[in-house]
């Protein structure tokens, strides 16, 4: 699965969350045009919250999610369904 972002003024772009690993990051290339992209595999029939450090600080939803879930800290995980 490819993902790909782009976030005004990011140096740094990280993946977390899928297969419910919210400690380990996917760390995201920087492309000559400012976005950023990985290629994850992911299992086939599943869904995985996850979300975009940025700037290894601030945490930025994926707009295009397949939808969104609440989580434990008041805030809201993009669901993406394989």
């Amino acid at each position: 699965m490819k993902f790909a972002v782009n976030i005004e003024n990011a140096e740094t772009v990280e993946i977390l969350g899928l297969n419910s690993d919210w400690e380990n990051s996917i760390v995201m290339s920087k492309k000559k045009d400012g976005t950023f992209s990985a290629d994850v595999s992911l299992p086939k029939n599943t869904q995985h919250e996850f979300k975009y450090r940025v700037n290894e600080t601030e945490w930025v939803n994926e707009p295009e999610a397949d939808s969104q879930h609440h989580n434990e800290f008041g805030g809201v995980n993009s669901v993406i369904v394989v």
